[in-house]
């Protein structure tokens, strides 16, 4: 979120704006918005005002913030949390399996760490959908919505539901609660399947301003740093800290500076220069002042390095934080060499940096009240391909959950013997994400409102039964 004058607008659009270098103005969309809920004599600040008080009923639930693990491209069930070494070898696959610490639970040989801590998180073998192309499963995925479609060229779109994490920040923000830092923040890529981009990653129906704070930098990286919090060449943090003339001169710029609308639009832009200049923010991202030895054992990885950022950024007040294991590096989508693949660096960077998250938010007392969830698109075939890979299986999945109320050491359904089918208590993408909402203190059945002001839940499922202690 640069602080230049076409920058400065609602958080939700920087994603929308970051390669425009030109002054800013109101878009003719916008105008024609506030012009509308002008004519209709209401004031873009009653509207504010007004859904501050019918704000959701909200009981506190025991996540605070949450941290969102997405294993872009399908991470293998089989060979990660569910194997089968009973199974012939065309099912089984190459790895062994080890024991954990739940009497009769096994996992693969290749997650030890994850294996000594097996009483921290639960493990929900039996989810399942029937999308099999990345972009749709993944949104059901990330959403709990299912898509209309199952195509390969899905994109996003602004009619889609939104990501949890904007759920989140609109619901929070409509309860009146005050931030110096953004609610919502995804690292360290976008996703995409090929020029598609994914959908279910951004505000979708709920509107731009609810995107989350896109970090697309390596974590990892000598020099790390945080483009969107840059001011320009020649802007103080003085100059900055003006924010009245800063607001002032918006005003001056915009065609209707002198409407109540544009007053409310102030409000907006008052917020974004809020977070920017927040010594609170500004620390948060500053990964360099990790110890070594807490940045060694998360994993000197991009993927290590960003579940460290995730945990200083809940420190610092973020609600819900989006790491994406993604195609940028190198993703699970294992057609081929899925054996090699893995064992080379996916399985060591998640056993390292998932075990030094949860017991990183353990030591700090930060567990209990912030929910981890690690999921992806799909499962991958049971059967080995000739390739020596899995390919695409939405029938079977395993999520991993920890913290945020979640009972650990808690196993919840099963899948088959050949790990194709869910066997026992079946689970919807739809029902983890209701079991997130649950534990921030939402009920499923809460109502967002599309930009058209249509009511919709938040959510079709229902929390995972034993999952929430």
């Amino acid at each position: 979120m640069n602080l230049r004058v076409d920058a400065v607008q609602t958080r939700g659009s920087r994603a929308a704006t970051a390669a425009s270098r030109g002054p800013w103005k109101p878009s003719r969309r916008a105008v024609l918005e506030f012009g509308a809920v002008a004519i209709a004599g209401l004031s873009l600040e009653s509207v504010l005002r007004a859904e501050a008080r019918e704000g959701p009923a909200w009981k506190r639930g025991p996540a605070r913030s949450v941290i969102l693990l997405f294993q872009f491209g399908g991470a293998s069930h089989i060979d990660t949390f569910d194997p089968k070494p009973d199974a012939p070898l065309e099912v089984r696959g190459e790895f062994g399996s080890i024991p954990t610490r739940l009497p009769g639970v096994v996992i693969c040989e290749h997650l030890p760490r994850l294996a000594a801590i097996s009483d921290r998180y639960a493990l929900l073998r039996s989810v399942h959908h029937n999308r099999s192309s990345h972009n749709p499963a993944a949104y059901y995925s990330l959403t709990g919505r299912e898509p209309l479609s199952d195509r390969v060229t899905l994109n996003a779109a602004a009619t889609d539901f939104p990501h949890p994490g904007a759920v989140a920040d609109s619901l929070l923000e409509s309860l009146g609660e005050r931030t110096s830092v953004p609610r919502f923040v995804s690292l360290p890529t976008m996703i995409a399947d090929g020029p598609f981009r994914t959908p279910g990653e951004f505000g979708g129906l709920l509107g731009k301003r609810y995107d989350p704070l896109f970090v697309t930098t390596d974590p990892n990286a000598p020099g790390f740093r945080v483009p969107e919090l840059d001011l320009p060449s020649g802007l103080s943090m003085e100059r900055v800290g003006d924010r009245r003339a800063i607001l002032s001169r918006l005003d001056k710029l915009s065609l209707a500076a002198e409407s109540a609308d544009s007053r409310g639009m102030s409000q907006y832009q008052e917020r974004a220069i809020e977070i920017l200049t927040s010594r609170e923010t500004r620390r948060a991202f500053a990964i360099d002042e990790e110890p070594d030895r807490v940045r060694e054992r998360y994993g000197r990885t991009q993927y290590g390095q960003s579940c460290l950022l995730a945990r200083r950024l809940v420190e610092a007040g973020v609600r819900f934080v989006t790491v994406y294991y993604s195609a940028g590096i190198g993703g699970w989508d294992t057609h081929k060499d899925n054996f090699r693949i893995l064992r080379d660096s996916r399985l060591p960077q998640t056993d390292q940096a998932v075990s030094a998250l949860l017991e990183d938010l353990a030591a700090r007392s930060l567990l209990s009240e912030t929910l981890v969830y690690w999921t992806g698109d799909f499962g991958r075939t049971p059967i080995v391909n000739r390739d020596a890979g899995r390919d695409h299986w939405p029938q079977c999945q395993t999520v991993l959950m920890a913290g945020g109320g979640v009972a650990g050491g808690r196993i919840h359904g099963a899948s088959d013997s050949r790990g194709a089918y869910p066997e026992r208590d079946p689970v919807l993408p739809d029902d983890v994400t209701a079991t997130v909402y649950t534990a921030l203190g939402f009920d499923p059945a809460t109502e967002v409102r599309d930009q058209l002001g249509r009511p919709m839940p938040i959510s079709k499922g229902t929390a995972v039964p034993g999952v929430l202690a």
